[in-house]
């Protein structure tokens, strides 16, 4: 499994009128957490996409432990369980500067080919580039 670590701070749009964080914010989150993830292994969505290969969320799992407030500065632990197929499946975590859990979910996507919107298999420099990290590629 692929783990990697990114940072956001909350800002005022993402909170309620307590200045707690809009339970529906945290998806955000985790998209950070996976294009930086897929970033720092040298993939950009972008160039993905512009090569025709399109990632829509299949699945969205969360669990909320403790609330985020308004200026914290949160991590987001990005680790990369599945790349199975066309699906592949990010779980999250989501934590304050204390490394008090606020959120931990799931998010698993499908790689389709832009122009028919049909199931594909990863491109190649991803499944050579996450080779390592899982036994079955």
């Amino acid at each position: 499994m692929y783990k990697a670590v990114s940072s956001v701070r909350v800002r005022y749009a993402e909170t309620d009128q307590m200045g707690i964080v809009y339970y529906g914010v945290y998806p955000q989150y985790f998209e950070i957490g996976r294009v930086e993830a897929l970033r720092e292994l040298g993939i950009s969505y972008r160039d993905m996409e512009l090569a025709g290969t399109l990632l829509p969320v299949t699945q969205l799992q969360i669990n909320y432990h403790k609330a985020a407030k308004y200026d914290d500065l949160l991590t987001v632990h990005s680790t990369i369980k599945t790349l199975e197929g066309a699906r592949i499946e990010f779980a999250h975590e989501v934590r304050n500067a204390a490394g008090d859990l606020l959120t931990t979910g799931s998010v698993s996507l499908v790689f389709v080919d832009q122009k028919t919107m049909r199931p594909k298999r990863p491109p190649k420099e991803l499944i050579d580039i996450l080779q390592p990290y899982f036994d079955h590629l």
